[in-house]
């Protein structure tokens, strides 16, 4: 038995609007909407517990009812609702999604209520635009009730966003899309719901009430979105590394850590994925560097830091590099001095930004040939031999700056001096001289032209070294220029401080400058 329907209509399917049909309602006072019975019964049920099967008649019934009330005041009618039978298959399909939710969960699933009531009504779209409201609000609140540091520092790279962002109500300020993606970085979501979920998330941007669109939808598209919603997002469990990682959060924060307890804190470090270990690390990065950092906090991170380093990717460590660049960039030097803590901590000042490293690069230089001219230079050069090792780092980049004078000052201490060279400080010449691009190695073979390095060939002992790093240069020497040079240099029978007073070497090591001609008008 159906309620009799009144003229006077209050319609709530997109958002807190109301107003009567009939243009006697008010905002102030909205007229109520009195449904058939039938269709109460069906939403309720549906909302509540496991599907029913829909009651067509009675949604026929509300159908018909309200699409002559929209017909009286001359509003288009046609394509409005979705038609019954979708409406019956999206009904009917909503049950198996809603087995999987818990009942303690339900309680709070507002917007699936709504869901399913704009289903039944025949507005997809709508139902649409609530499944995603429902989906990012779960996100959300799985995000606040893990660790909302950790998070931003992985949503929000960009410096001058992040510092805002610091309460469970800032996560509104953080796109959906970077919602998702950190989410999925950090463990809450799975690579595959990730997908799946995104998938939502251009739907809802392209086919919801969202947005004028013309994309029809269906039930069965709208109750797999649910059952991706509830399986992905609002029943997903912890994997074991979400866990250890949350757990890890929770006790940087809470006390200092002891060597034995970073040693079983840290067991799992080695079987993190790449993208996993480049996420933890960003977040020890973010906790040393905020300002607001407690001394246990601080502590802890550098525990921590040198142990997570090895599995932490390239282009990872690059950001650090980039970051620690803005911070300085932007005058924030507590942040910066934090960041430079952490690379110098696991020698990685090859990280920094190239005009930092240039400076630090030139600064080194200069430390080491003042050892190496200086009293006792075979104990004095070793550490700003290694220091210049770590700056150049795994790859040999050497900023363009300052690379003439790198080259010159690796061959002169890697010659040595009348008396020899400092044994301790080879291991690290070595290092560098395997690390030479082709171009460096062509600088290196001409080096003999330089007055330094000449005066040096006089003595029997950097002689021996110069044959010595004439080997070592020798496969990395592409250009055909510097091979007509080598085989020359390689052929000369005088001592080698007679090599530029040689004509034709002489003439070989010369740059060839390029003469362009004008072009023919």
């Amino acid at each position: 038995m159906s309620r009799p329907l009144p003229r006077r209509v209050w319609l709530r399917s997109g958002g807190p609007v109301a107003w009567d049909l009939q243009g006697r309602g008010s905002p102030q006072k909205p007229a109520a909407l009195t449904f058939p019975s039938g269709y109460i019964r069906v939403v309720n049920e549906i909302a509540r517990r496991d599907v029913l099967p829909p009651a067509v008649d009675d949604l026929e019934r509300f159908e018909e009812m309200l699409l002559d009330q929209l017909a009286e005041t001359g509003l288009p009618t046609d394509g409005v609702l979705v038609e019954l039978a979708e409406r019956g298959q999206a009904l009917a399909s909503f049950g198996g999604a809603l087995r999987r939710l818990p009942m303690e969960d339900r309680g709070r699933s507002v917007y699936v209520s709504k869901m399913i009531t704009a289903a039944a009504a025949g507005l997809f779209d709508a139902a649409l635009n609530y499944l995603w409201n429902e989906t990012v609000g779960e996100l959300r609140r799985r995000v606040a009730g893990y660790d909302l540091a950790y998070f931003f520092d992985i949503a929000v790279p960009s410096h001058d966003r992040r510092k805002h962002l610091s309460t469970e109500d800032d996560l509104v300020k953080v796109d959906d899309i970077d919602l998702l993606r950190a989410a999925r970085e950090i463990g809450l979501l799975s690579a595959t719901g990730h997908a799946q979920v995104d998938h939502i998330r251009y739907m809802r941007n392209y086919a919801s009430a969202a947005h004028l669109n013309q994309v029809e939808l269906t039930g069965m598209q709208l109750a797999a979105w649910l059952e991706t919603c509830v399986r992905q997002v609002i029943t997903l469990p912890y994997d074991t590394i979400t866990a250890e990682t949350g757990k890890l959060l929770a006790n940087i924060k809470k006390d200092q850590l002891d060597s034995s307890e970073v040693k079983n804190t840290t067991a799992f470090f080695e079987d993190l994925p790449a993208d996993r270990a480049d996420a933890l690390g960003a977040g020890l990065f973010g906790l040393y560097t905020n300002t607001s950092r407690t001394p246990v906090v601080a502590n802890n991170v550098l525990m921590l830091w040198p142990e997570l380093w090895p599995e932490i990717s390239e282009e990872a460590r690059q950001r650090f590099g980039v970051q620690y660049g803005r911070f300085s960039a932007s005058a924030d030097m507590t942040q910066a001095r934090a960041a430079k803590e952490l690379l110098n901590l696991v020698d990685g000042g090859a990280y920094l930004p190239e005009n930092e490293r240039a400076a630090e690069i030139d600064g080194v230089l200069d430390d080491l040939l003042a050892a190496h001219h200086g009293y006792n230079n075979f104990h004095t050069e070793p550490a700003p031999a290694r220091s210049l090792a770590v700056l150049v780092g795994q790859y040999g980049n050497v900023p363009e700056a300052v690379e003439g004078k790198y080259v010159l000052t690796l061959v002169e201490v890697f010659l040595g001096n009348e008396w020899g060279v400092s044994n301790a400080a080879v291991p690290s010449y070595d290092k560098l001289f395997g690390k030479l691009t082709s171009s460096q190695a062509g600088r290196v073979l001409r080096s003999f032209t330089e007055a330094p390095i000449s005066a040096k060939l006089w003595f029997a002992k950097p002689r021996a070294r110069w044959k010595k790093l004439l080997d070592i240069i020798e496969p990395k020497l592409t250009a055909r220029s510097d091979r007509e040079l080598f085989e020359a240099v390689r052929a000369f029978t005088g001592t080698p401080d007679k090599l530029a007073s040689d004509t034709k070497i002489a003439r070989l090591a010369t740059p060839r400058r390029v003469v362009r001609r004008p072009k023919k008008k």
